[in-house]
């Protein structure tokens, strides 16, 4: 597995070893033992969930409070915009966003610590997503932050090169009613 600590290093790009030929491909989607040497800790993951969303579909920016999620990402079918913000106040990094396209092609996973906010834009037709996650799901500790704030400036493809979204981003009532960084709940 090749890891690539981002412009956030603690945000880390994985890169699995994958084995073709002309019957398919083989992978480890996630070896333990490995992902604990490249990230520098032992990381215990209590749930996996999948998404399915159609193109446009941009979901997020979620964290949890007071139960905080590490997050293992990936995509088995499809393309997504991944992207993970730092709600860490005493963080050199606090405010700043990263950005990764994630594909059932490319096979890129990505690790994202407890701290960060995290969201993503189906770029493909549709996308299946999936993640593991450190904590279990606590509606009470939910939170979003809106993807169009202007203190993060997330650069998002609305506008590929590949095909063109006129449209708006699609997305839920609950992350329509996502705040602003300067009025979230941060992370000390």
């Amino acid at each position: 597995m090749k890891a690539t600590p981002l412009a956030i290093p603690d945000v880390v790009l994985l890169e699995p070893k994958v084995f073709d030929d002309d019957r398919g491909y083989f992978f480890e989607s996630f070896n333990a033992k490995e992902f604990a040497e490249v990230i520098g800790q032992n990381v215990i993951f209590v749930q996996d969930n999948q998404s399915q969303s159609l193109r446009a579909v941009l979901r997020g920016l979620h964290y949890q409070v007071v139960r905080p999620q590490g997050k293992l990402v990936r995509v088995i079918h499809g393309e997504v915009f991944d992207v993970a913000v730092d709600l860490r106040r005493n963080s050199a990094t606090f405010g700043k966003w990263v950005g990764e396209r994630l594909s059932a092609e490319n096979k890129r996973e990505l690790w994202i610590p407890e701290g960060f906010a995290h969201g993503f834009l189906v770029l493909s037709e549709y996308a299946e997503f999936h993640y593991k996650v450190t904590e279990y799901w606590y509606p009470a500790y939910e939170r979003c932050i809106r993807f169009d704030d202007p203190e993060i400036a997330i650069k998002w493809p609305i506008v590929p090169y590949e095909y063109p979204i006129a449209l708006a981003p699609m997305l839920s009532d609950k992350d329509k009613q996502g705040v602003y960084l300067k009025d979230a709940e941060l992370f000390d």
